[in-house]
């Protein structure tokens, strides 16, 4: 098991960009974070919804590297937790290097499994001018890269704290890398 610790955690009611920092956030299991917009069995971002409202919820959590913020600052742009939209902020943990269906205990009770990576979009320049060519990029190969966080489901609820431990439990093999979700 590789581990962590939750940096921060953040929820809002309604469909903003960035997400307000809380003491506490409590996940629902097959729903996600209390109280949180994207809180539901079938997809609620925005844009999904759209697309087509019956498809399940693959997105119900997004996790985040604190990593990236330090990452980010090195080229002038001040982020904190919660300002992408995010709502578990963590470090000391590899998230975007994780397979999919890996497993993160949250604190004592909560547990989510990892669906995939977020797909930072525009939004992230209507945040901060030119932002999201520093959250997506492409290796030297020419494949794009996403650092803009993970996506997960809960499967066990429960409250989530900042300083609490995260655990992450790999599934079997063969891994598949994490893909856009």
């Amino acid at each position: 098991m590789n581990g962590g610790t939750v940096v921060a955690v953040s929820r809002d009611a309604t469909h903003r960009f960035s997400k307000i920092n809380q003491d506490g956030i409590r996940l629902l299991a097959g729903l996600g974070v209390e109280g949180d917009a994207h809180l539901g069995v079938t997809v609620q971002h925005l844009s999904r919804v759209a697309q087509d409202p019956t498809q399940p919820n693959l997105r119900q959590v997004h996790l985040m590297h604190a990593e990236l913020f330090d990452e980010l600052r090195t080229v002038g742009y001040e982020v904190a937790p919660g300002d992408l939209g995010e709502n578990v902020t963590t470090r000391g943990l590899d998230l975007l290097g994780l397979p999919v269906g890996t497993r993160l205990r949250l604190g004592a009770e909560a547990l989510v499994e990892i669906t995939g990576l977020r797909n930072p979009c525009l939004q992230i320049d209507r945040f901060r001018t030119g932002l999201l060519k520093h959250v997506v990029g492409r290796d030297e190969a020419g494949d794009i890269v996403r650092k803009g966080g993970i996506m997960g489901i809960v499967l066990e609820g429960g409250e989530v704290r900042p300083g609490d431990a995260v655990l992450a439990e790999l599934p079997a093999p063969p891994h598949r890398p994490l893909d856009r979700v």
